[in-house]
């Protein structure tokens, strides 16, 4: 119902949208000396056309609708700016100001969104247990949607930088694939994974595009799972395994189905152990607080995304953080904004990035 809503909002603010950029764009002096109001409309609605054409073609129809709301916000946003500097100095301008600054501070604030999105950082954590365990070297990465910000190719990359680390784990708390994913680099990234040097292995949960929305893609649940097995990836769907002095526990995603609570999971668990939950959403952090768990990881909600609406997951409940560290009773908790991205190629609100964890 949220995402319903929210595309509902979208459509509606973008036609609202246009309307005002159609008179905007009307007013830069080049449009604004043709003497006909049908003619400079139907100028800048093919101006907003091409454009949106143009980004459609290079990125995603739906980067086309996150620059064109950019652009918008910057023009109200330098409109009221100017409309006060006017009744202040009570003279026009000779130069449509609110114009050219809108544009190019779209141009420079999405260059950097799609920098942040488009390239990887590593965060690092360091936490500390009271448990008689070894030090471990965890990397954790979430949200890689393959073929969507990168193919296969390009993911191998990122685990080469994540092997140059040499961590002793490797855990995927969800949405390695996406709809759009091609077979090709399903199957080529699950080869990625299998080149992970980590002596107690790569373990991955399922999360809530894994399993795919429309049915449509060239292969199915299981033939992921087959290849992600064949290089020697464990697969976890409400199941406990053991490598060393650590418990990985991989829960279900939430919103696909029932799936076993957090008590349920850990009862039989070794409590000397330090046990390592994959929760692909971040929304069951009062239960797994009080549980046995030691360090919950997820991913989902890619560190917010945009701004202004980074918080909006919080505000509406939908999950218990967006982004970070967070330390509830004798729990540790991180959300990692993601390794890549969904559906869109701008991150304003946060950045892409694979997270290492040393636990002391």
């Amino acid at each position: 119902m949220f995402w319903l809503i929210l595309f509902a909002l979208v459509i509606a603010v973008s036609i609202i949208g246009v309307i005002y950029m159609l008179v905007a764009i009307s007013r830069f002096s080049l449009i604004a000396r043709i003497d006909k109001k049908w003619m400079r409309a139907f100028l800048a609605f093919a101006i907003i056309g091409v454009c949106g054409a143009v980004i459609t073609f290079l990125l995603t129809y739906t980067d086309a609708i996150i620059v064109f709301l950019h652009v918008v916000c910057f023009f109200l946003i330098y409109g009221f700016i100017f409309r006060i500097i006017k009744r202040i100095n009570k003279k026009e301008f000779k130069i449509y100001w609110q114009g050219w600054l809108a544009i190019a501070t779209s141009v420079i604030y999405l260059s950097i969104g799609y920098y942040l999105c488009n390239n990887v950082w590593q965060t690092d954590y360091n936490l500390t247990t009271d448990k008689n365990i070894a030090n471990v070297k965890i990397a954790m990465f979430a949200d890689a949607h393959m073929s969507t910000v990168f193919d296969a190719d390009g993911f191998l990359k990122r685990i080469e930088e994540i092997n140059k680390e040499k961590p002793d784990i490797v855990l995927i708390p969800g949405d390695f694939v996406d709809d759009s994913t091609t077979r090709e680099d399903m199957i080529n990234g699950c080869k990625a994974l299998g080149k992970i040097n980590a002596p107690y292995g790569v373990w991955f949960s399922y999360g809530n595009h894994d399993e795919g929305y429309y049915g449509n893609r060239e292969f199915t649940f299981a033939d992921m799972e087959e290849e992600m097995k064949k290089n020697g990836v464990g697969v976890l769907k409400d199941d406990v395994a053991y490598a060393g002095d650590l418990c990985i526990v991989g829960r279900l995603d939430g919103t696909r189905g029932e799936r076993q609570s957090i008590n349920e999971l850990l009862a039989n668990v070794d409590d000397d152990k330090y046990i390592i939950v994959l929760d692909h959403i971040p929304s069951d952090y009062d239960a797994e607080a009080e549980s046995k768990a030691d360090l919950v990881v997820s991913g989902h909600t890619h560190g917010g995304q945009l701004l202004p609406v980074n918080r909006v997951g919080e505000l509406l409940n939908m999950n218990d953080r967006t982004y970070g560290h967070e330390r509830r009773n004798d729990t540790d908790f991180i959300v990692t904004s993601g390794i890549a991205c969904w559906a869109m190629n701008f991150k304003t609100g946060t950045k892409s990035e694979y997270t290492i964890i040393n636990v002391n």
